[in-house]
Order: structure tokens, then sequence, then C-alpha cells
């Protein structure tokens, strides 16, 4: 069974998922370590690693992962071609559909296609939506893109829908990573009427109270990162109220 089937099957029980994201950067071996010991008894469902910018091997810091999340699906969630490995489960095969550079929304997908082939990487097609998140974030920058504005639910809505209707099998809304707002409830609630496809919502996530939020609004995978940096005892509290949603 694939990684995105594993991930369906669990969605479709009822079940809402939690994705910790690693920036390979940020989150050396202590921090690994520090969040296996946090999550003892209540791990992820999911462990995504990448960045808008990464520098540190992207392959060494998932043999780090792996040693101590070798249960978890590790994901990989590239800012670029660069940030591909072997070594992972399934990658994100993203394309920025809230966009409207070429580069990310087929640019960057064309040139790492072959490379992903060769790797044998399962790829799970995702259109990526930026939402914005009351301040200009990596992603923005290095995108060359303008966030959809947080009060136009009905752009993100369209979006959402020409993004499934183009056969994506996930959606992303993403606030972008240290975001202050996370994408509005309001937001999430509309896109899940509009559609049947999972909904990723990361970005700006720093309480469980947005967490599950965010979660009864209708998004299927909460993504969390720099809540976890700053505070990685943290972990499994969120992990146990995002469980906990029905």
């Amino acid at each position: 069974m694939s990684i995105y089937e594993i991930i369906l099957n669990k969605i479709k029980q009822g079940r809402k998922l939690i994705a910790l994201l690693i920036d390979p950067d940020k989150c050396g071996e202590e921090f690994v370590a520090q969040i296996k010991h946090n999550t003892e008894g209540s791990e992820p469902d999911i462990i995504l690693v990448g960045g808008s910018i990464v520098s540190t091997p992207i392959s060494e810091t998932i043999c780090i992962i792996k040693r101590y999340f070798d249960q978890t699906p590790l994901i990989l969630f590239p800012g670029n071609i660069s940030q591909l490995s072997p070594e992972a489960d399934a990658v994100l095969f993203l394309s920025l559909i809230s966009g409207r550079n070429p580069e990310y929304i087929i640019g960057q997908q064309v040139m790492s296609a072959p490379t992903i082939k060769r790797m044998s990487l399962e790829t799970i097609p995702t259109g990526y939506m930026l939402i914005n998140g009351g301040c200009s974030t990596a992603v923005q920058y290095v995108s060359s893109t303008t966030p959809i504005p947080a009060d136009k639910s009905d752009i993100a809505v369209a979006t959402a829908m020409a993004g499934e209707m183009l056969g994506l099998k996930a959606l992303y809304l993403e606030a972008g990573s240290g975001a202050i707002n996370h994408v509005p409830a309001e937001m999430v609630k509309a896109v899940r009427k509009s559609v049947k496809i999972p909904i990723i919502v990361g970005g700006g996530i720093r309480t469980r109270e947005s967490a599950l939020e965010l979660c009864k609004a209708g998004a299927d995978i909460i993504v969390v990162g720099t809540a976890l940096e700053e505070e990685p005892d943290k972990a499994k509290d969120f992990i146990r109220t995002i469980h906990s949603c029905k």
C-alpha cells in the first residue's frame, strides 16, 4: 500500500492527522531525539522534511530522523530540486497553484521529474496555496508569489476547486513558516465544503487551540513546525489534541 493510500484510509476513518515539519538547517539530532522522547506513546502520523532554503544535506537529516522514527512515514516537503533524497518514503509533488510564477507551477516539477523517477520516490501531487499570514515569509520571497488575502475565501475556494479538477490528490493551505496568523478557519471551512481531496494546513499554528479550531473547520492534516522548534516539550500535547478531534 502506498503512503498516500495509508494516509487516505486514516482520513476516511474520520481521523485527524498531525505532521511534524523538520527544517534540516534548524533541527539537528538533539532536536529529533528530544521530540522522540517527548512523543513516546503519542507519535506523529507524518514527518515532513524540507524548507524554502536548505543548506544541510537532506539525506543526512532523513537518516537521523529514521533512527528515531522508523515507523513514521517520512515525506519530503521540498523547496526546490536540491531537496530530494531516495531515503524518503514519498515526496509532496508541489505545484504553487495560488501563484502566477511558472517556475513553481511547473518549472521545478519538470526539472525534478527525472530525478524523482530515478529515485523511485512515491509522489503525492499537491496543490500548494500560499495564504497571507500577516507578514512576508521565506516562501513568498523565494517564489515571488503574492499570497491569497486572508479575507478572500472565494479566491481560495476557486483555486482549490481548480486544483482538484486538475487531478491533484491533496491541497496544502500554507500561511508560511513563522507566520503571525494561521490560515483562517473560515477559509478552511469554505474550501472543505468545495472539495473532496485531503486538506493540509500549516504555518502560524502555535497553540493547541488553533490546531483544534482548524481541524474542526475541516483540515485533515495539521502541520506544526516553528512552534515545536521553540518549545519541543509541547509535541505530545499537540498530537493528543489533534488525535482527539472528531
